[in-house]
């Protein structure tokens, strides 16, 4: 099985045409060198990385007096002013994409919780979200959890940006109170 430093020396000199072609192997389910999951963090982490952000790749935060593993982050990013911490969701059953329901939400909340309160978490997933899951992060106070989906993650990368949407959406969230905000371009 592959480290997370085995992940990170595969990913260093990827492209935007590289993730692109990644990103497509996701859709299809086929990235068997990535264990399930891995593909999507890393792919996300590096889009920030190559639109100038700073990043942290995946860790595990341990108990002080134990050892113990407390919390596993699929990232952390920064650019501007902005904190963000990533959390990926690449749920295909059997080529069917699963909606992510509230859990990985809760789980963001407590893990935000302990954080600085500008710290902005973003979800991004693959097989979107259930209805549930878009009511509730409407109306958790005190943390900014922003969801992306699918087409977004796609739409970035093809068009080479992410920090720029990641403004737009936190704009809207803050203008109008909705953290589900598609920043996809309707023509």
């Amino acid at each position: 099985m592959a480290t997370d430093s085995d992940y990170k020396e595969k990913i260093k000199d990827y492209t935007w045409t590289d993730l692109l072609e990644l990103w497509q192997e996701i859709e299809k389910q086929t990235t068997p060198e990535w264990e399930a999951g891995k593909a999507l963090e890393y792919l996300i982490l590096k889009a920030f990385q190559l639109d100038g952000a700073s990043i942290k790749w995946p860790y595990s935060v341990s108990m002080p007096n134990s050892g113990e593993t407390m919390e596993q982050i699929d990232g952390i990013v920064y650019f501007d002013n902005f904190s963000l911490m990533i959390e990926c969701k690449d749920h295909n059953i059997n080529n069917r994409k699963k909606s992510i329901n509230i859990e990985p939400i809760a789980k963001l909340r407590n893990q935000l919780m302990r954080r600085p309160t500008s710290t902005i978490g973003c979800i991004f997933s693959t097989g979107g979200f259930t209805q549930p899951a878009k009511t509730l992060v409407n109306f958790i106070s005190n943390q900014t959890i922003l969801l992306w989906e699918g087409e977004e993650i796609e739409y970035c990368i093809k068009n080479k940006t992410i920090c720029k949407q990641i403004v737009e959406k936190y704009r809207f969230c803050v203008e109008h109170g909705l953290n589900d905000y598609n920043i996809i371009p309707y023509e």
